[in-house]
Parts: structure tokens; C-alpha cells; sequence
């Protein structure tokens, strides 16, 4: 089980990096023989990505509810994202030829990605009492405070705190 950090993080990022979202979704419940190898499938690929940290894979999150999955991945560049899902040595592409060819447009599998190249300075991402977390494990977990208190400044802009921080409210009691 994660540790728990009490008070307000955030992450931070000084170069550019792309967040890829990929997910599969159970159509046919009972077509097992379609959707556990589907499932099975990102196994191979985390294990790959994370025994290999030079690939430009930054980390990962993994979710999962009743009809599928869904995986949040943080790379250095869309590059790098791209030549590993088109290496031949590595395992996505084999799991893609086999999806393609063995589940096809039958309909009883969908999968989905979306990618997003950020930035630097223009991402934003605040955790209250959380393990460390998200694009934070995949950076720099940082205190928010100050320049980095809340969301427009996290942005790089400037104002006040709608409600008094944790951290303010530790300072004045006595």
C-alpha cells in the first residue's frame, strides 16, 4: 500500500512531455477468448517500459472498472512514445498485429487512446493528503505553496487562494 503524504503537493515538470491515455473495453462479456489476451497483453509492455527508463517512459497509473481498463502514462516526448509502439523488439506491436488480426472489427473488444503533448509550464496538478501520485511520481513531487499554491499560479499567473490553505490554517492557531 502507498504512504499517504499529509498536505498539498503538486508535480513538477521543466520540460515538454506527452500524456498518453490507452484503454481497452469489454463489448461481449462472455468472449473471453477476445478480451483476456487483450487484458494480458499490457503486462509484457509495463514490464518492458519500466526495465527500460532510457525508452523516454516517464511512469504510469492503471484503473479498471467492470467493462475494461484504462492506463495514464507519462512520456519525454511523443518520440519516444512512438518508437516504442513501433519497435519490433518490443512487445506493443506484437499485441497490436495479434488485436488486429484476432479481434479485428468483430466488435467484442474496443480499444481507444488519446495522446497529449504538454508544455512546460503549461500542465496543472494539485494532491491533497495522497500518495505520491499521477504525473508527481512521474516527476518531481514539489510542495504547493507559494508560486505553486494554487492552479493559476501553478499555470504561472498570479493570485490569491479562494479558500485559506491547510497550511494557513496550521500557522494561525496557536
Amino acid at each position: 500500500m502507498a504512504t499517504v503524504i499529509p498536505g498539498r503537493f503538486t508535480a513538477q515538470a521543466d520540460q515538454p512531455f506527452v500524456v498518453f491515455l490507452i484503454g481497452m473495453r469489454i463489448n461481449k462479456f462472455l468472449a473471453f477468448g477476445k478480451w483476456v489476451p487483450t487484458v494480458l497483453a499490457m503486462g509484457p509492455m509495463m514490464s518492458s517500459l519500466y526495465a527500460h527508463p532510457e525508452s523516454g517512459f516517464l511512469g504510469a497509473q492503471n484503473y479498471f472498472n467492470l467493462r475494461g481498463a484504462m492506463l495514464i502514462q507519462y512520456w519525454r516526448s511523443f518520440e519516444d512514445l512512438e518508437r516504442f509502439a513501433r519497435s519490433r523488439e518490443e512487445p506493443h506491436l506484437r499485441a497490436w498485429q495479434r488485436f488486429n488480426k484476432a479481434i479485428g472489427i468483430d466488435g467484442s473488444v474496443g480499444i481507444w487512446h488519446e495522446t497529449y503533448m504538454v508544455e512546460a509550464g503549461k500542465y496543472e496538478a494539485v494532491y491533497g493528503n495522497m500518495p505520491v501520485f499521477g504525473l508527481a511520481a512521474a516527476t518531481q513531487h514539489v510542495p504547493a505553496v507559494g508560486r505553486r499554491e494554487t492552479a493559476r499560479r501553478r499555470l504561472g499567473g498570479a493570485n490569491e487562494p479562494a479558500v485559506v490553505t491547510p497550511a494557513q490554517l496550521s500557522n494561525d492557531m496557536p
